[in-house]
């Protein structure tokens, strides 16, 4: 009886599975260290949630541009929506817990950490701060436990970094207001329930208005072929004569200047999203260059490698120790807006140039979504734009430096 041979797999042509979410020791200075029991709660339930999943989807979500409403839901059954903001019935979050959370969840995925940007650092902060009794007592709960979404409506097609020259009117009636204009970049202004909108009113000065998105001439359309945050949805909005109640005004909303308090109120979250992805890309390129075996050992002993990697871990720490600093003068009430702006600016810029050596380290499985760092690499190009560009928050720091104003 003849037997069949089996024939052998070639030795050294298949490649491992490289373990790239084994926890690194990302905290070399101590910087976390001696948290409250609470904050630690905050940061240690966001983790597992990421890890337990948000890891097990997030490639094909982002790779397929979908908007994962179940995770943005569950968040909120898990208190990780609210960015700090004070709700009835719910507990007490610090500061550090929101900015822990946020950290925790862009370490993730950069779109997850922007759904509670958007949710609790834009929409549900701008009614807790402008809004009526009555508007908190309504949006604020359903807001923070996810079953209803909201998005914060500035931005426009001709007016970005310069939002406070938008064109958006709400004109008053006998019965309320009518808005007219557009607006353009609003995270889930095409799937969510209610909308902050920001419009220029009859005096000429900024308001704002809670506006459902059902609500007829409110029309929306998402906008496609993103290659950053794809796993969020943002809408280009059309607003067609759309009637608005008189209860649907901020009352605390009378100029940009509010406006401008919400920004700066979100601005070191977004530094603390871009430190979670900073954190992200570490992590990753510490465990590829261990566990990728080229000319007969590991990167990892290579000069060159180690190198790249002790410059990423400085400025890493370097990063912590700075947005740490910021946030205690925040609880602290000393945080000015400069200084928020000095965060916004170095940890987007610091986190990117982690981002495209880490992508560099792990050669061409570095485009591949499953190693995490070409999300990272690309959602962190949106971070370093929103709420504020680069040259935006350098020249509100350039004005603190010298008392000049450069904006002209």
């Amino acid at each position: 009886m003849s037997q069949v041979k089996s024939t052998p797999t070639p030795q050294g042509t298949a490649e491992p599975e490289y373990r790239l979410w084994d926890p690194v020791d990302v905290d070399v200075a101590g910087v976390f260290r001696g948290l409250s029991a609470d904050d630690t709660a905050y940061r240690d339930r966001a983790q597992q949630f990421v890890r337990e999943e948000v890891r097990p989807v997030i490639a094909g979500i982002w790779d397929r541009a979908e908007y994962p409403l179940d995770l943005a839901r569950r968040m909120g059954e898990l208190d990780l929506l609210r960015d700090g903001v004070d709700v009835d019935g719910f507990p007490e979050q610090s500061l550090l817990a929101a900015s822990l959370t946020t950290m925790e969840l862009a370490r993730g995925d950069g779109s997850i950490a922007t759904i509670v940007g958007v949710q609790g650092g834009l929409a549900m902060r701008s009614i807790a701060m402008c809004g009526s009794d009555e508007q908190r007592a309504r949006w604020l709960a359903p807001l923070a436990r996810g079953t209803e979404l909201g998005a914060f409506a500035l931005t426009e097609p001709t007016h970005g970094s310069d939002s406070v020259s938008l064109e958006t009117r709400a004109e008053s009636t006998a019965d309320g207001f009518v808005l007219n204009g557009h607006k353009k970049w609003i995270g889930s202004g095409s799937c969510g329930d209610i909308s902050v909108v920001w419009a220029r009113g009859d005096d000429g000065q900024v308001q704002g208005f809670l506006v459902p998105q059902s609500t007829p001439g409110y029309n929306a359309t998402t906008i496609e072929g993103k290659v950053s945050l794809r796993a969020i949805w943002q809408a280009h909005i059309e607003f067609d004569g759309v009637q608005l109640p008189a209860s649907a005004k901020l009352p605390g909303a009378l100029s940009f200047k509010n406006t401008a308090a919400v920004l700066q109120a979100t601005r070191l979250g977004v530094a603390w999203a871009a430190l979670g992805q900073a954190h992200a890309v570490y992590e990753t390129a510490v465990n590829y260059a261990k566990q990728r075996i080229q000319f007969g050992r590991p990167l990892a002993a290579s000069q060159i490698v180690q190198s790249r990697l002790a410059e990423m871990l400085s400025e890493l720490t370097t990063l912590q120790t700075l947005i740490m600093s910021l946030t205690r003068a925040e609880e602290r009430g000393e945080l000015s807006g400069p200084g928020a702006s000095l965060g916004k600016y170095t940890a987007t810029r610091t986190a990117r140039d982690m981002a495209r050596n880490a992508r560099d380290l792990l050669g061409g499985n570095g485009i591949l979504l499953e190693n995490r760092v070409a999300r990272h690499f690309a959602d962190l190009e949106a971070l370093h734009t929103y709420e504020g560009t680069e040259t935006v928050q350098a020249l509100i720091i350039g004005r603190d430096i010298t008392g000049l104003s450069a904006f002209a």
